[in-house]
């Protein structure tokens, strides 16, 4: 009888060994799954371009400053001693700077003196070399990390990289028996349950640094006989599998360490930065004993939570190195003397939401959402974080200026509250330095520079005289007299936005004021279908109809597609593709995806720069000549817009080197009761003032293919020496310059001429 019973039990136990073997069999292979493959989802950060500095450059030294504050640098009282470290004096800043590692450049951080003269950089110096230095490259900024679900952050770190006192702190906070145990040791369960016995109440663990990984890695939290017993099997087989470096360097890099808003510090290496503003092979052993104090209540023990609970935590872990033998009596004395000094952080808001948002499509149409989220990518944009910052600040303020001045425009729900919108480019390259798509992402998460459709109004009006300089030229006359048109069988009788008594005007001076019957007059001269060609040319996106309504900016359009298309003019002629996106690389720093700037010559160099000319005349003469009551001195080119019953205001101006387009509007339509030049345009003008560092004062460069002639104010043709009473300067392409003579003085004398200037003279008063 007991002979079957034995045979029953040993069958029982055979079957339970088997059941266990292949259970173990399946756990190893879920292990080397976990293992073998990436061990961490780690997000793609997404970092702005590289800062340029160099001698006699303008600086906005407010915006710079907080710049150098989001890249972490620390204020200190005295010369910087290590990276990460600056000093500010009246005349200068002193930064040890921090090392770049991106696809285009790999520097070691150095210390470097920059000197001001007022707000122009006066030298830069490398000061353990005692060296000038021509250009100096600041690392880009970090703006948002592509997360997973769990919104973690951390730096890999090999254990190698690990300095000894940093290996004995966490081993001395959690598992000091660590190298001695085979991922379970009974010795510390006996001595947690003793102490927890002793106490009335959980006060110690006795699980070993395996068996938290297990726990992090395979497990769920509830507590269950079930889910122990699993975490026990798990923790043998990682060690049966691994070398115990192998497990400690990837609990190094699990491990939760604290919270910086929203975003989880995750390893070792992330909390090194975080708590000590350092790379993690440069924590002393007090620093080390800190951040290995966290593990076992990282916010609790937070020294950015509480010091002194966290000082009386650090000073445990200590001991505990020195009873273990890892710091002799005399360096845990010393050590136990010595504060809590984290680094401290700064918890930045969003950084260029609609900038971010614009890059992710772009994104998403080159890599799947789950390699964003895990694979660890460097995203280096376009984006100028100065810009970006001054463009916000701009916006800001010009829309509080307006509802201040005009109560009307006050609104209650954000939802409907005045907005506007800025972009700003490099019209050679495409580059997007700035994007805000409205007054607060908050609220609204709609792109008005991307995503809505306005009528441009008057910024649209170059695009129709663009397309006239084939047949006619700056000095051509047009009609300013008012005319009457049919439109589907309706009357329409368009008007000067001024009352002017002008009839005739020179093209130049249609475009510079901005009359809508001169350029109606123009439109319908060329043919409309050829105005609906250019947009087309110019990748409108709006279906256009040849309407002489087109002529004045009727038909709506997408406000980084007008931007888009100004570039033309300032770029000789070339149109560039809107870029946001400059490289891709892999966590290796190899580049995997470059977005090469797509370009398209539109028209030739010598037509862009008679349109940089007549755009310069609004400026200084024209609907845009306020600019130089506000500090802008320096030759620019640009356009006002204002569409029926001021439902928008439009601003486009640009330099050689740089455009900027703001619109101001309600999104439901409602007025602004202000032109463009009223509401946008100063906004514009508290940008561009803001970020001289962008700034070139060089003006628009007179390329072959264009002629200066001398002509006369009155008919726009050559002027006649001695005969013509006003005669100016004009710019002609070089197969349309005119050929005859001002037929209008050609039959006055000295004495008609004496007379009618008389007669000018006193029709002036």
């Amino acid at each position: 009888m007991w002979i079957r019973s034995l045979k029953w039990i040993i069958g029982i136990l055979i079957f339970v060994l088997g059941c266990l073997i292949l259970y173990g069999g399946y756990l190893s292979i879920q292990i080397e799954n976990r293992f073998s493959s990436r061990r961490w989802s780690i997000p793609s950060k997404v970092f702005s371009d590289i800062t340029l500095l160099y001698p006699g450059q303008f600086i906005n030294l407010n915006l710079f400053n907080e710049m150098l504050q989001r890249l972490e640098y620390q204020e200190v009282p005295h010369q910087p001693k290590r990276k990460g470290e600056l000093h500010t004096s009246k005349t200068s800043i002193d930064i040890f700077l921090h090392d770049i590692k991106t696809p285009s450049l790999n520097r070691e951080g150095f210390p470097v003196q920059i000197r001001f003269n007022q707000n122009q950089i006066e030298s830069i110096i490398r000061t353990d070399k005692k060296e000038s230095i021509p250009i100096l490259e600041l690392e880009p900024e970090e703006i948002v990390l592509f997360f997973g679900p769990e919104r973690e952050r951390r730096q890999l770190v090999s254990i190698d990289q690990l300095p000894k006192h940093l290996i004995f702190a966490v081993l001395a906070a959690e598992d000091a028996r660590f190298y001695r145990h085979y991922g379970v040791d009974p010795f510390a369960i006996l001595r947690a349950f003793y102490t927890n016995l002793i106490h009335g109440a959980i006060r110690q663990g006795g699980s070993t640094i395996t068996q938290q990984l297990t726990k992090n890695y395979f497990l769920t939290p509830e507590k269950t006989i079930s889910r122990k017993l699993n975490e026990l099997m798990i923790a043998l087989i990682i060690e049966a599998m691994y070398t115990k470096d192998t497990i400690l360097e990837i609990y190094l890099n699990e491990i939760y360490l604290g919270q910086k808003g929203s975003v989880s510090i995750n390893g070792i290496g992330e909390a090194a930065y975080f708590y000590f503003g350092k790379p993690v092979s440069e924590l002393s052993t007090v620093e080390s004993a800190t951040i290995a104090g966290l593990i076992r209540g990282p916010n609790h023990y937070s020294p950015y939570a509480d010091k002194t609970r966290c000082l009386k935590r650090r000073n445990q872990v200590l001991s505990a190195m020195h009873r273990n033998g890892w710091i002799s009596a005399e360096e845990l004395q010393l050590d136990l003397s010595l504060p809590v000094n984290p680094a401290g952080f700064t918890l930045h808001g969003r950084k260029a939401p609609y900038f971010i948002d614009y890059l992710t499509k772009q994104l998403e149409n080159l890599y799947p959402a789950e390699t964003l989220y895990s694979q660890g990518l460097s995203i280096y944009t376009t984006l100028d974080t100065q810009v970006q910052t001054a463009a916000e600040k701009a916006l800001e303020k010009g829309l509080i200026r307006l509802e201040k001045s005009n109560s009307a425009l006050k609104r209650e729900d954000p939802l409907k509250q005045l907005q506007g919108a800025i972009i700003v480019m490099q019209p050679k390259t495409g580059d997007i330095l700035a994007m805000v798509g409205g007054r607060n992402y908050n609220e609204s998460q709609f792109n008005r520079i991307a995503q809505a459709r306005r009528q441009p109004g008057s910024l649209f009006k170059p695009f129709v005289y663009v397309t006239a300089l084939d047949q006619f030229t700056p000095a051509s006359i047009l009609s300013n007299a008012p005319q009457s048109y049919e439109i589907n069988g309706k009357l329409w009788q368009p008007q000067n936005f001024e009352i002017t008594t002008e009839e005739h005007v020179r093209l130049r001076t249609a475009l510079k004021k901005s009359y809508n019957l001169a350029t109606i007059d123009l439109a319908m001269q060329i043919g409309l279908n050829r105005i609906v060609k250019t947009a087309t040319e110019y990748h409108f996106s709006t279906p256009l109809q040849p309407y002489p309504s087109l002529a004045l900016g009727a038909f709506e359009m997408i406000p980084i597609e007008i931007a888009r298309a100004y570039c033309v003019f300032a770029a000789d002629g070339v149109q560039t593709y809107p870029l946001s996106l400059k490289s891709v690389s892999d966590e290796n720093g190899k580049i995997i995806q470059r977005k090469h700037m797509k370009i398209e010559r539109l028209i030739s160099p010598a037509k862009a720069f008679l349109m940089n000319s007549m755009l310069e005349s609004v400026v200084t003469e024209g609907t845009a000549q306020s600019l130089k009551n506000r500090g802008i001195a320096w030759p620019l080119a640009g356009k006002t817009g204002t569409t029926n019953n001021y439902r928008d205001a439009w601003f486009v101006g640009y330099t050689p080197d740089i455009l900027a387009l703001v619109w101001v509007g309600f999104d439901n339509g409602d007025p602004v009761f202000a032109t463009g030049s009223a509401a946008a345009l100063p906004i514009w003008a508290d940008l561009i003032t803001a970020i001289p560092h962008c700034i070139s004062k060089d003006g628009f460069n007179m390329p072959t293919g264009v002629v200066k002639k001398s002509i006369c104010a009155e008919s726009g043709e050559l002027a006649i020496k001695n005969r013509c009473p006003t005669s100016l300067d004009e710019f002609f392409l070089a197969e349309n310059v005119p050929m005859t003579y001002c037929k209008v003085h050609q039959k006055y004398g000295v004495v008609n001429r004496f007379t009618r200037g008389i007669k000018n003279f006193i029709n002036k008063f």
